[in-house]
Formats: C-alpha cells, structure tokens, sequence
C-alpha cells in the first residue's frame, strides 16, 4: 500500500509525518522501517517549538489544514500520544503534556476532533505516569528558606516563590509521600543585560541619519531612521515590538502638525502586515501584531532629536503578549546629543 507513495517527510506537513510514524511503529515488514521511524522522530522534533511552558511546531502556518479535520492542537495531543512508549522521550513527557495543555482555551482545544484525542493521551500519560495518587508533603528549599505543599489541603498543587539567594546556592525539593507530583521551575531577576538575549525571537536593530547637521555626531535637531530586523521562530498571536528613544525625542508619522512627510517617506516595512495599532509615545515606539508567522520582517520608524544630553536607553524588546516566554531582547548603547 505504500509503494506507490514518495515517501519525502520533510515536505509533509506535521500531521502527515505523525501518520507515517505511527504507521512505521505498528507495521512490520515496511522496506528500512527502522531509517524511516528515525528520520521523521528527527523532523518532529526539528519542528517542536518550546519556550518555557509554551509548545508549538515551527510549521503551524502550513499545518492547520480544517477540510481534514487537522488543526495544531490536534497534531499535539496526537504527538504526545505518539510518543508516549518511546524511551528517547520520556524525560520530554511532563514538558510536551504541559505544552499540549497550555493550548487550551477557556477549557477546551479548538476542535472537537482534537478534544477526543486529547483526552485518550491525557488518560494514557495518567497510567503511565501518574498511576499512583500524590498524598504527604512537599518541601522546597534554598538558602534557608523552605516552603511546604500539603497535598491534602491542596490536592491541586501550589505556587511557591522564595526570594533569590544573596550568593550561589542550590534549589532543594523533596517530597514526602506517595506519588510523584510535577514541578515547573521559573527564576525571575532583574540583572542588566549585557547580550543580545533570543527565547524565540531575534533582533537586529540599525540606526541611520535622516538629517544630521554634523555628520558622525547627533545633534538637537537631527532625525535618524531607526530599522528593526525581527526573525521570528515560530507563528505566534498577539506580539509586540517595544523600541525606547532618548528622551524628549519625537517618533515622526503620527499626524502632528510639526511632522515632517518628506522625513518619514522612506520607511519600509517588510514580511508581516497584520499591524494592529502602532504607539508613538514620548518613551518608545511600540507596534502591535495580531498575528506574526515564522520568518522574517522588518520595522522602520524616524525619529526627532529634540533634547541634548547623554542617554541610557533600556533594552529592545519583542514579545509574544499572551505567551510571555517566547521574547527576544537587545540591549542598546548610550546615545549623546549635542546642542
């Protein structure tokens, strides 16, 4: 049945590519079986995007195919249940069911087809990982600080938050009882950032003179292009692009009487278009999409110098707005302007 077949995974889309795995684990006798579950658990994987608690496929754009009852969410809960019995991937198990569940919206996934699957993997991972009921208590410690989770109290878990320790020191968790119950481990520190740092998304960022009355030096007065160079790692929803200014400057285009036309004439905008409200406020301009897909593109906006002074401007930063873990960060140089 498959011969007449060209078998290329690499141009499939995801669900495709679960299809023919499933097919290779449960068929025997499939000409270089044992290649071909390989090479697609290798492209699966290649396509498996994880940001923290977030999961998705690189190819979700091409992936969500409705005439065929496909959408991303199925394609997850179907994965998970793929490789639910596989031991190259049972250390990725708590973070791929973690992933599937954080699709959901308001309690459900998008189609009906994908709730069925998605209870069978949830009731099959719960026998396979979750078989015994978790009871006792749990301890998490470090630096001396220690905090507890009683299971009987709570039997839906809780979120506990230690300061962070003045020098290095290691984080503890012990738990007493039956069971095994899952942690999700977050640290949050405001340290400045020396590095371009990229959780899903990279940045470029160009400033070049509009007008300068000196050139190689800014001075009250000038007005400089400023261009963003965004590579985005996966299709994501609601993203904004936050860029600072130095202050007392002016973000031209936003209709002013003192704007100038001729200055903004030569902004570009490339790749995404599903621009839904730009701000050009006094600290930063800031754009707001309702939908950027995997690749490319490219923001420009001109800016006015009004005030001289040496400025310290805070990082560059883009992020997906509901899915905080998928960001990208640049950290600026100081800027002078003279009189």
């Amino acid at each position: 049945m498959l011969t007449s077949i060209a078998i290329e995974p690499n141009l499939w889309p995801t669900s495709a590519v679960i299809d023919w795995f499933n097919i290779l684990q449960r068929v025997e006798g499939v000409p270089k079986r044992t290649e071909g579950m390989q090479e697609a658990e290798q492209i699966l994987r290649s396509r498996l995007n994880f940001q923290g608690t977030t999961m998705g496929f690189s190819t979700e754009r091409s992936d969500y195919l409705w005439w065929l009852m496909v959408s991303n969410d199925v394609n997850a809960v179907r994965f998970v249940l793929s490789v639910l019995n596989i031991p190259q991937w049972k250390e990725d198990m708590p973070r791929l069911v973690r992933g599937a569940l954080g699709r959901q919206r308001h309690g459900a996934w998008d189609l009906t087809v994908a709730n069925a699957w998605g209870v069978l993997a949830m009731e099959k991972f719960a026998k396979a990982f979750e078989s015994t009921p978790v009871s006792g208590k749990t301890t998490v410690a470090v630096a001396g600080q220690a905090r507890r989770v009683d299971w009987k109290r709570l039997p839906k878990g809780e979120r506990q938050q230690v300061d962070w320790p003045a020098q290095r020191d290691d984080l503890t968790i012990n738990h007493a009882g039956s069971g095994k119950p899952w942690v999700t481990v977050q640290s949050l520190a405001a340290i400045p950032l020396r590095e371009p740092f990229s959780s899903g998304y990279t940045i470029k960022r160009t400033v070049t003179p509009v007008q300068q009355r000196r050139p190689g030096v800014w001075s009250r007065g000038d007005q400089a292009r400023v261009r963003l160079e965004i590579e985005a790692q996966a299709d994501m929803t609601w993203v904004v692009v936050s860029d600072p200014i130095p202050g007392g400057s002016t973000i031209l285009g936003g209709g002013l009487g003192r704007d100038s036309e001729l200055a903004t004439r030569g902004e570009q905008t490339k790749g995404c278009f599903c621009v839904a409200f730009v701000e050009r406020s006094f600290e930063g301009y800031r754009a707001y999409y309702e939908y950027v897909p995997k690749g490319s593109f490219t923001v420009e906006y001109t800016v006015r110098l009004n005030q001289s002074g040496t400025y310290q401007l805070p990082a560059t930063r883009v992020e997906a707005m509901y899915s905080p873990e998928m960001f990208g960060e640049i950290p600026n140089e100081k800027i002078e302007v003279g009189l």
